[in-house]
């Protein structure tokens, strides 16, 4: 038999749906993802550590769930809300359902409601707190929802981040030839990065996001890379520290979160967005080539291009609303960007930013061999 729940916004607005997944009460900030299929990426991608996520595409769970398609050790979303959702997974890799999945590691879901009607809100109204309930009154969800801690006020990075380091072994073997030594420091990061650098030939270490940047320096990387994350860049001056410190000594790529972090580095600052970028539908402009490119994205907060400092250039614009999606350093080997280069899920076009950074680390090294 199914179960009533309930999707409580900080409002007041109220959806009634059906309970899968686990049977609990989760709060966190409601956001929409517009991605018609990867839903097993998203609900593992850390950057929506603290949220609940809510589905635009009306059916999920109709390929089940695999043993490849995750983005990180655990489900990292709060809670999952569905129009509707399948108990009949067809697809060869399938090894249960997304009932099974959340209910395995304890993340409620709704599903049976107006996702529309909550993306309509959330568009003219901004990202919310929300509450996903089965054991509660939509007044009772309500009233804890104003004792809970709100998600701008929460470091989540330390929350998802390893907390040791270690070196990257998953993925396809890497192209033959001498590996580049590629440190990711890891804020949040989703494993398709790491697969695609060992992919293309690197040893890649990956260090909590904590770490300094002389404990960095000390594993001789020929490269950092900045990763994607949740929460606002602003509570994160100890990564801000690092990344400045290591600005110029190696070529530095961000991405996502890890681009924030660059920006605010140089003197740069961020805002949040009224309802975020999540999807894998969304228009790029590279204004070095003028090709625009579709993007995969997942990120509430933004770099401001009014304030940036003149040593950093803007090397991408998002068409829908103008805001910076990339970044370029004139002096120093850093480029950065806002959107997935790793995809998963969306599409592939932009795996070509990693041969750049690479292009970059190998130019460096020649460099400093011949001087």
């Amino acid at each position: 038999m199914t179960k009533t729940a309930y999707l409580v916004l900080e409002d007041g607005s109220v959806y009634e749906g059906e309970s899968f997944g686990a049977e609990a009460t989760a709060y966190g900030e409601v956001v929409f993802n517009t991605s018609m299929t990867g839903y097993q990426e998203m609900l593992t991608d850390p950057s929506y550590a603290g949220q609940v996520l809510v589905g635009t595409y009306p059916l999920m769970g109709n390929y089940g769930v695999n043993a490849q398609d995750v983005e990180s050790r655990r489900l990292q979303v709060s809670g999952f809300v569905v129009c509707h959702h399948s108990l009949t997974p067809s697809h060869y890799d399938s090894v249960g359902t997304l009932h099974q999945f959340l209910a395995s590691q304890g993340v409620p879901g709704v599903c049976g409601l107006d996702t529309r009607a909550v993306t309509r809100k959330l568009r003219s109204h901004g990202v919310m707190m929300g509450i996903i309930t089965t054991q509660e009154s939509p007044q009772q969800a309500l009233e804890r929802l104003k004792v809970v801690p709100a998600y701008g006020a929460t470091d989540f990075v330390r929350n998802v981040a390893t907390d040791s380091q270690y070196t990257w072994d998953g993925g396809p073997k890497g192209h033959a030839g001498r590996s580049l030594r590629i440190a990711v420091t890891d804020c949040g990061l989703k494993y398709n990065i790491l697969r695609i650098l060992k992919h293309k030939g690197c040893e890649v270490i990956v260090v909590p996001g904590h770490t300094g940047a002389e404990e960095i320096m000390a594993l001789r990387p020929v490269g950092v890379v900045f990763s994607p994350g949740p929460g606002d860049p602003a509570l994160l001056d100890y990564a801000v520290k690092t990344a400045r410190a290591i600005a110029g000594r190696v070529p530095v790529m961000g991405i996502c979160l890890g681009h924030q972090l660059l920006a605010r580095a140089f003197g740069g600052q961020t805002f949040k967005l009224k309802f975020g970028h999540r999807g894998a539908n969304h228009p790029v402009r590279d204004l070095a080539t003028g090709r625009v490119h579709i993007t995969a994205q997942n990120h509430g907060y933004a770099v401001d291009g009014d304030g940036l400092p003149p040593e950093l250039e803007v090397t991408h614009v998002n068409l829908n609303d103008g805001t910076v999606e990339g970044l370029r350093h004139r002096e120093v080997p850093v480029i950065s960007i806002q959107y997935h280069s790793e995809a998963a899920p969306g599409p592939r076009d932009n795996e070509y930013l990693f041969d750049r950074f690479l292009e970059m680390v190998r130019m460096i090294r020649k460099e400093v061999k011949g001087s």
